[in-house]
């Protein structure tokens, strides 16, 4: 973000490299102002995203709710294209119905900026899209690039050049790629004038200047640009469309990039322009191996790629990327190797593999790095899932059960239902992959609040565990030769629910507490415990069922219980260092402390519980917290504190899309509390610093909640 005042939005760190475009950028800053769809349009490598960044950048503080980016080059399909944008906007989106309806909300009474980058390849459902928000949101403006105009009514397009080929700006960006302070006259600038100042062209043309000299990369681009056309490797593909001569241009310099890399190099490029997203190395290596390419020579073969800045250099997480223009031309050599639905096939398996240890490993001490991890490569785990949803739906309905769970704690519960209907609607695969994803879609439309489908589909869920266990138990009992032909002895080990039955319980319990049925969710738990004697946290599914119980017994008013257990529970999660059981604990906690009458370990208890959180990104978790919490500091007369509080809280429960909600308990403890605090401080007074929470940055609102003793 920038170095001046913070303000409401998110925008990406802008290029360090940006060079000149002031004409272009007071050109976009006037049509910001005059017009509510502005359409920045040119060539592949022409620069658009840069300039529409630095425009963002510049522009920001006339947006009281802020400027907001949304990459679209991730998406091969409109499918999920309002999810990402209401994502971008921090709209985790937990409401059912229509995506379009929540998103048109979040924004109708805002003053904001979306950027919408790379929408040439969905230049019609962006179309659609904007014409939809612009005329729910009064306060919408809409600033996009794309190679093509969008066509919605009142659109401003501002068509992008090249830099002057013969100008100091061109010669300044190859500089600056370059490191090196080229004179005017000379090689430098007829490099310029050939790549006709397209910016991505000398930024290849820099990285090879880095390794060959200007005078060596101007005479190979004399004698290629000069040869005849039949005998460059252009790739200039689709012959029957007529490329712009500057389109040629761009195309033959990355041609140019491809013939100087070496053998190895080239093929990697192809490979990896199956990702969509950031890779790393060991995924770079686990889809891209094969023939020559092997785990000796990739890493030297990838340097390589990216000492030509065909490959961007990894972040500070070890990540790596391709421009979109590359990444299609690399596409473009994939298909013409033969390779690309073999090289595909592996990426889709590479990630199915991951999000399986994902799911593994969920329970211990790596839940949060994989918990990002999922995070971390969800452009491409949603890439794999789409694949595979088009040619072996089983092998998507395990993707999509490994990884939804994962995505729901994060937000992404519109993804995560969309993926798992899909799924289970296409595959017919029954067992263990089917009810564990009825399980994570029963618990995806709870939080929704959709409890209606919620019941049918846990019903359906503890048929298919009950199904898949007894399969998997006769299974077991024919390997050993000792298979009981009159039926399960009661009592036996065969008897006893394994995790898929003691999932289905808890969230068939999740389903009670929430619909205000404490005993329902206790009994339905009890029941499965029971039956399955062993530690409270030997497995997932087991300290689920016990987190039900906990929160049954604060439900059924057994607070000494409740307490003894969680405590009991939260050190259990400590040493095993699992995050997520452990911060909802902490909620327990804060709601028992309430209920006692004791709102200073509500309050540290709350905020244990927004730290845990805020971690996981999961902002429904942060609105609940907060909710918790203002109402420790309402219960302790703390008015102004608590004002504040709630202010932030009905930040973040607007960026849910959803009302408040809440456990049945907490909701009239909250009213209670509340109720008095603004008679004590004055309603006015109230009101101005709620509003004030509510208008701010949430961040900054949460960093003020945090500060105070943790409990515990």
């Amino acid at each position: 973000m920038r170095d001046t005042a913070p303000v409401r939005g998110h925008l990406p760190d802008e290029n360090p490299g940006f060079v000149g475009r002031r004409t272009e950028l007071e050109r976009i800053s006037v049509a910001l102002t005059e017009h509510r769809l502005v359409t920045v349009t040119g060539v592949g490598g022409v620069g658009k995203t840069r300039l529409a960044l630095r425009a963002a950048h510049r522009v920001a503080d006339g947006y009281p709710d802020g400027a907001w980016w949304t990459d679209l080059t991730p998406l091969d399909g409109d499918r999920l294209l309002v999810a990402l944008v209401a994502d971008s906007v921090d709209l985790s989106d937990h409401t059912p119905g229509m995506a379009t309806t929540g998103l048109c909300r979040r924004l109708a009474d805002d003053r904001l900026l979306l950027v919408l980058d790379s929408c040439e390849h969905l230049a019609e459902p962006c179309a659609r899209l904007v014409t939809e928000l612009l005329a729910a949101a009064p306060g919408l403006t809409v600033l996009a690039t794309s190679r093509r105009p969008l066509g919605v009514e009142g659109e401003h397009v501002i068509a992008l050049d090249p830099l002057p080929p013969a100008g100091q700006d061109a010669l300044e960006l190859l500089r600056r790629a370059a490191g090196e302070d080229f004179p005017a006259a000379g090689p430098a600038g007829e490099i310029c004038v050939r790549l006709e100042g397209i910016p991505l062209a000398l930024e290849l043309a820099a990285a090879q200047i880095r390794l060959q000299g200007a005078e060596a990369v101007r005479d190979q681009l004399g004698s290629r640009f000069d040869a005849p056309p039949g005998t460059r490797l252009d790739l200039l593909a689709h012959t029957e469309r007529v490329w712009p001569s500057r389109h040629q241009t761009l195309r033959a310099a990355i041609g140019w990039s491809h013939e100087l890399s070496a053998p190895l190099e080239r093929l990697l490029w192809a490979r990896l322009s199956v990702f969509r997203g950031p890779f790393d190395l060991a995924s770079a290596t686990a889809v891209c191996v094969g023939g020559p390419l092997n785990r000796a020579t990739l890493p030297g073969a990838l340097d390589g790629l990216v000492r030509a800045s065909v490959v961007r250099a990894a972040d500070a997480a070890g990540r790596h990327r391709m421009l979109d223009t590359i990444r299609e031309y690399g596409a473009t050599w994939l298909d013409r190797t033969g390779e690309t639905g073999t090289v595909a096939e592996r990426h889709a398996a590479h990630f199915r593999g991951l999000a399986r240890r994902a799911e593994t490993e969920w329970h211990g001490a790596r839940q949060l790095r994989w918990y990002r991890t999922v995070d971390a490569h969800h452009t491409d785990l949603r890439t794999a899932l789409d694949r595979l949803l088009r040619t072996d739906p089983d092998a998507a309905l395990d993707l999509v059960g490994s990884v939804a769970f994962a995505w729901s704690c994060r937000g992404r519960l519109r993804e995560a239902r969309d993926g798992l209907e899909q799924a289970l609607l296409l595959s017919g695969v029954r067992g263990r992959v089917r009810a564990r994803a009825l399980w994570a879609l029963g618990v995806t439309l709870v939080l929704q609040g959709e409890f209606g489908p919620a019941q049918d589909v846990s019903e359906r869920c503890a048929r298919e565990a009950r199904h898949a266990e007894a399969a998997e138990q006769a299974g077991l009992a024919a390997d050993a030769g000792y298979a009981d032909h009159a039926g399960p002895r009661r009592g036996s080990v065969r008897d006893r629910p394994g995790d898929l039955t003691l999932d289905a319980a808890a969230l068939a319990g999740l389903l009670a507490l929430t619909t205000g049925r404490a005993m329902a969710a206790y009994v339905v738990v009890g029941h499965v415990l029971d039956a399955a004697p062993g530690g409270p946290a030997d497995s997932a599914a087991r300290l689920r069922c016990h987190l039900v119980r906990v929160f049954a017994l604060t439900g059924l008013g057994r607070l000494d219980e409740a307490r003894d257990r969680a405590l009991a529970l939260r050190d259990r999660c400590r040493e095993l260092d699992e995050h997520w059981t452990r911060t909802a604990l902490e909620y327990q906690l804060a709601l028992t402390g309430l209920l006692e009458g004791d709102p200073a370990a509500a309050s540290g208890h709350a905020r244990a519980m927004l730290e845990g959180t805020r971690s996981l990104g999961a902002s429904l978790g942060v609105a609940l917290g907060l909710d918790v919490l203002a109402t420790a500091l309402a219960a302790a007369g703390d008015g102004e504190r608590a004002a504040d509080v709630s202010g932030t809280g009905e930040a973040y429960w607007r960026s849910t899309g959803q009302p408040r909600r809440g456990l049945p308990g907490l909701r009239a403890l909250h009213e209670k509390y509340t109720d008095t605090v603004r008679a004590s401080i004055g309603e006015p007074a109230y009101e101005e610093i709620f509003v004030r929470a509510l208008t701010g940055l949430p961040q900054d609102g949460l960093d003020r909640a945090l500060r105070g003793p943790r409990y515990g």
